[in-house]
């Protein structure tokens, strides 16, 4: 098959149709189900996991599972894009990933409490699957796309993966709600019917593993798989992946509005990224819903929410950039993160959480894009474009391993996740502090 044409409209949509794919994992198991899943479990005290020895509050748990597992994919992503770069094939390492994420997914279909540790491990595998591919996958961009058209293909991913996400979804809470449609026995009692339930939860996380898999086969097919440099997998690749980064980063240094807006993009990621991996754990432990069907059905709404203003976001955002320009714009967005903090620490009743939830979704998927075609931008002219992105991926990463240890540890102290999410607040107040010192114009350090 002959490679496609950088800008053309059919690469395009082929790249961004990987978000169609992979964001089923953010809605169902990140977001919606799994936490939903995880709180059916039998807790110690309805509140704490046994687990490597110690009572740990089954927040505090993920929280910090969730922190190791970027903390790894920090680590590994820099050295594995190098590598990338060096051989000229960073198709190869998205789709490692992204198969580890699929039968992470699946394996999630047994997780349980007496298996706490395999459990953990699928868990891990879905999680790291899902980043790891991600740095590969982000750093195509501006490899099948001209600079001008960078904002609103960014969009139109993360767009298409909230489509995506929220189709899959519906059928998820089908099963969940209605069991007896998909086949599922109900029994004749509650128990019955709410162990059914479960199983459809289960049964939920094979579907996002083989969405995820198979829709990702028309990326992978018309993605070209990198630039060709003639380099041979070799006795000292690894060696070759670290000067590659060495290479990267000197260059990297050098470039002012580069630096600078990575170590913003650090500091506001750590906050967004955390916010979006907790939220429904927050509103599963913190919100006054009534009864168990009234809290399931107000955090699925919930999610819904977010993930259909998200779609409006992107879009919305994509058009703001153009007419303010990209930093103007997210400074904007990191105002609204920080009044969703502040609103977020007083939020009680179901309707004040609704309220929450649709500003979240209006700036999630916006600060996403608009963060990822920003960095794009502001790239040197160069080949290794995956390595240049394994540093954009660092940041978030590591951002998203303190914000989660600072989070779980604020928690597991206070006993309350409010404290934990208005000390978030700080962060996007730095953020905007340092997007302000980002060069509008390119300047060499």
């Amino acid at each position: 098959m002959a490679e496609l044409q950088k800008g053309s409209e059919k690469l395009l949509n082929a790249w961004a149709f990987y978000d169609w794919a992979n964001s089923v994992y953010t809605l169902t198991i990140a977001s919606t189900i799994f936490p939903i899943f995880y709180g059916t479990l039998n807790f110690i005290d309805n509140t704490k996991v046994h687990a490597f020895g110690l009572d740990i509050k089954k927040t505090a748990l993920i929280s910090f599972v969730t922190a190791f597992t970027f903390l790894v994919v920090a680590f590994a992503s820099p050295l594995l894009s190098g590598i990338a770069d060096y051989i000229g094939n960073k198709k190869m390492f998205m789709k490692f990933f992204c198969y580890m994420g699929g039968i992470g997914c699946i394996g999630l279909y047994w997780f349980s409490l007496e298996h706490i540790y395999l459990s953990l491990l699928f868990y891990f595998f879905g999680l790291l699957g899902y980043w790891g591919s991600l740095v590969f996958y982000n750093s195509y961009l501006p490899d099948i796309a001209f600079e001008e058209q960078q904002d609103k293909i960014s969009a139109k991913g993360f767009s298409m993966g909230y489509i995506g996400s929220v189709i899959l979804l519906l059928v998820n809470l089908a099963m969940v709600m209605k069991p007896e449609w998909f086949g599922f026995d109900i029994g004749t009692t509650e128990a019955e019917s709410n162990a059914a339930s479960i199983l459809a939860m289960r049964t939920s996380f094979l579907t996002v593993g083989i969405w995820w898999v198979l829709f990702s086969q028309y990326s992978f097919y018309h993605l070209p798989k990198g630039v060709l440099t003639g380099n041979k997998v070799k006795r000292h690749i690894v060696f070759n992946g670290i000067r590659e980064l060495k290479t990267v980063w000197n260059g990297m240094i050098h470039n002012l509005r580069l630096k600078r807006f990575l170590y913003a993009f650090f500091v506001y990621s750590m906050a967004v990224q955390t916010i979006m991996l907790v939220a429904t754990y927050y509103g599963e432990q913190e919100i006054s819903w009534g009864s168990e069907g009234e809290k399931t059905m107000g955090l699925i709404v919930s999610i819904l929410i977010i993930q259909i203003l998200a779609i409006f976001g992107a879009m919305l955002t994509s058009r703001s950039s153009t007419k303010f320009g990209n930093i103007q714009t997210l400074i904007g967005i990191n105002i609204i993160w920080m009044f969703i903090c502040f609103y977020g620490y007083f939020v009680k009743t179901p309707i004040q959480f609704y309220i929450t939830a649709s500003f979240v979704g209006f700036v999630m998927g916006g600060i996403q894009s608009l963060s990822r075609s920003t960095y794009s931008k502001f790239l040197p002219n160069t080949v290794d474009t995956t390595s240049y992105f394994s540093f954009f991926d660092v940041a978030e990463k590591i951002g998203i391993v303190i914000g989660m240890l600072i989070f779980g540890i604020i928690d597991q102290i206070t006993g309350s996740m409010r404290n934990s999410i208005l000390f978030l607040f700080v962060f996007f107040f730095i953020g905007i502090v340092l997007l302000f010192r980002v060069p509008r114009q390119k300047i060499e350090a």
